[in-house]
């Protein structure tokens, strides 16, 4: 059974159907939760979708079940980048490379010096920012000595920015190098909480009343090595037009999907513009081509057309009957089917065998 989820995802996967393959993939790991294939699959499928954390998350699970599957740590590498965790993504990849095969060896090795670079100018636009903040204006007042002055650390200013989906708005904090625990972050009925330790500097807070109301139980949050990345669960079907609070801002009770380029956030200009890897993952993509089995292609994209455009209970009712009836029955009535085991049905003239 879950290899014929596997399949119907792999095929949803080529045909671009990159939702539908998440949900297969999902499905199959429910019946094969140790199936590393599985998990680093999905990893791609969200790659596409540009749920690189999700993706992240399923490269890590792949590497627990299999430390040896060298294109879990290649597709960590390349969701990781997205995130613009560069040494995060260096490192996987350097430990995937010894494993990788002949042929992937120069993917891992294009991966691994981007990270160089990037590293190297997120590097050099630090030192100049502290060169610039080290240098004192020609107007400025003569230093004043502080020796009978109580000296203080600089309170630290994190820039913040934020995106949506549908269910979720996900807001990332940029502070670099802060420990999981000097990061205290909490969330109330309409309220955000956020308290930062730094380091050799005073505490930073930002407690923003937000613009829609959230589930706090559904709210999480991961400290990264260069950002901390809060998914704030929405508690209402609304497009949030700011983060914080507005009076004077409409509110618009439909939530409109709005496409991943608009929502993603966007970055200085003047950041170098960074190579394009969809060349690499047209040559994954490929791989799994040459992966799908013979068969009625055409009749199985259309319902894959037919599943993707669905509503919630007519894919409950297609994927039950289907399942029960090992693969004889296809329902899109879930009243009909939601009820009762779905019989067998061959066709004429054949036989139902059980195994």
């Amino acid at each position: 059974m879950a290899s014929d989820l596997e399949r119907k995802a792999k095929d949803a996967f080529i045909d671009d159907h990159f939702e539908l393959a998440v949900d297969l993939y999902s499905q199959a790991i429910a019946l094969c939760p140790n199936n590393a294939e599985l998990f680093v699959d999905r990893a791609q499928a969200n790659i596409k979708l540009q749920s690189f954390t999700d993706a992240v998350a399923d490269a890590n699970r792949a590497i627990e079940l299999d430390p040896s599957m060298a294109r879990a740590y290649f597709r960590k590498g390349m969701a990781c980048l997205k995130l613009e965790e560069y040494q995060t993504a260096k490192t996987a990849l350097e430990t995937g490379i010894p494993l990788a095969p002949v042929e992937l060896k120069t993917k891992f090795s294009d991966l691994i010096k981007e990270c160089d670079k990037l590293i190297a100018e997120e590097a050099s636009a630090q030192v100049e920012t502290e060169s610039v903040s080290l240098e004192r204006p020609k107007d400025s007042q003569p230093a004043i000595d502080l020796s009978h002055h109580e000296q203080t650390a600089a309170k630290p200013i994190y820039r913040h920015e934020f995106y949506q989906k549908p269910n979720e708005v996900v807001v990332t904090i940029f502070a670099k190098g802060i420990p999981a625990q000097n990061v205290s972050i909490d969330f109330g009925e309409q309220m955000l909480s956020i308290t930062i330790d730094a380091p050799g500097a005073d505490t930073y807070t930002f407690q923003p009343r937000l613009f829609g109301k959230i589930i706090p139980d559904k709210c999480r949050y991961e400290v990264m090595t260069t950002k901390i990345e809060i998914r704030l669960a929405k508690a209402d079907a609304i497009h949030w037009q700011c983060l914080e609070y507005n009076k004077g801002v409409t509110v618009i009770r439909q939530a409109t999907a709005v496409s991943s380029e608009i929502q993603r956030p966007s970055y200085p200009s003047s950041k170098p513009k960074r190579k394009d890897w969809d060349k690499l993952e047209a040559e994954v993509k490929k791989e799994e081509k040459d992966e799908k089995l013979d068969g009625d292609a055409a009749l199985n994209k259309f319902f894959r057309g037919i599943y993707q455009d669905a509503d919630e209970d007519t894919r409950r009712a297609m994927m039950k009957s289907f399942v029960e009836s090992n693969g004889t029955v296809l329902s899109t009535n879930w009243k009909e089917v939601g009820s009762k085991k779905v019989e067998g049905s061959p066709p004429d003239g054949m036989e139902l065998k059980k195994w």
